[in-house]
């Protein structure tokens, strides 16, 4: 029972993955998922490690490539189109999209409204000329 007591803690899984991506973003190109364990400096096992970037390629987050016999995973986005997956997989799991989206824009911020509005301007523009 004494080494049960030595163990580090478990982390959830959100936060090993956004370490798996914060790993990745920071590598030259594509890299392995030896590479990505190094980087997080060898604590977690190579199959925790498989399994975290097979959920985020199943998730959209991560893209891969045969390397060998292997792969080479790179991130799919930025944080920002992360975040933004994200937002829309909250927005089409819910059946009032009017009320869910009516509930967002009156809760930002007069600058982020301002930059909604500034957007969603833009867009509109890109698609008519």
């Amino acid at each position: 029972m004494a080494d049960q007591q030595q163990r580090p803690r478990r982390r959830g899984q959100g936060e090993l993955e956004a370490l798996v991506l914060s790993a990745l973003r920071e590598a030259d190109g594509p890299a392995t998922a030896g590479w990505v364990q190094e980087r997080l400096g060898g604590d977690l096992a190579y199959t925790t490690v498989i399994t975290i970037l097979t959920r985020l390629l199943a998730k959209g987050a991560v893209a891969r490539e045969r390397a060998g016999r292997s792969f080479a995973w790179t991130p799919a986005s930025d944080q920002a189109g992360l975040a933004a997956r994200k937002m829309r997989k909250v927005l089409d799991a819910e059946s009032d999209r009017q009320a869910v989206l009516a509930s967002f824009v009156t809760g930002l911020d007069p600058n982020d409204e301002q930059l909604l509005r500034h957007l969603l301007d833009q867009s509109r523009g890109d698609g008519e000329g």
